[in-house]
């Protein structure tokens, strides 16, 4: 255990820190769209990077990787999704194999009711808690991290 590099004081205080923030926010936001819009924040990130795509359509692997979900926890959320109407999944074109999931109008008109919500909570509880050299600064530590623990950008790629 001698080659160990153990946390000083100071690191131990800031990891910790950083370790709270990444556990509270998610409920925060879920908190906030549930009261809101009757969904969850994964749900969002669902509708709004299926809103993005060409045609908002995306393979269910690729919507998984966008959301940084596994595959197996996209599928239920589809599956809830599609129940209620929001979305639609369809074999691919291209791979039989694969399933492609679309939004439906329904569920871009949920997306862009839900949307206004959404964005004054990130803004109140994270982006104006941030100077703008703060928000730079956290923005370059945020690709430091991603660069190692997503060396190939799979789970950032938009």
């Amino acid at each position: 255990m001698g080659d160990v590099r153990w946390l000083t004081e100071t690191e131990i205080d800031t990891w910790l820190k950083f370790r709270s923030v990444v556990e509270l926010y998610p409920g925060l936001l879920d908190s906030q769209l549930r009261r809101d819009s009757q969904m969850t924040h994964m749900e969002y990130q669902v509708l709004a990077m299926l809103s993005e795509a060409p045609d908002r359509t995306l393979r269910m692997t690729t919507l998984a990787a966008r959301t940084t979900s596994s595959l197996t926890r996209m599928s239920h959320v589809v599956t809830r999704l599609a129940q209620r109407g929001i979305v639609a999944r369809s074999a691919c074109a291209l791979d039989g194999r694969a399933t492609n999931v679309t939004l439906t109008d329904e569920g871009h008109d949920l997306l862009v009711a839900a949307a206004p919500g959404h964005v004054t909570q990130v803004r109140e509880s994270f982006l104006d808690a941030l100077s703008p050299a703060q928000l730079r600064q956290l923005d370059d530590i945020c690709d430091s991290i991603l660069t190692r623990i997503d060396p190939e950008g799979k789970m950032t790629a938009r």
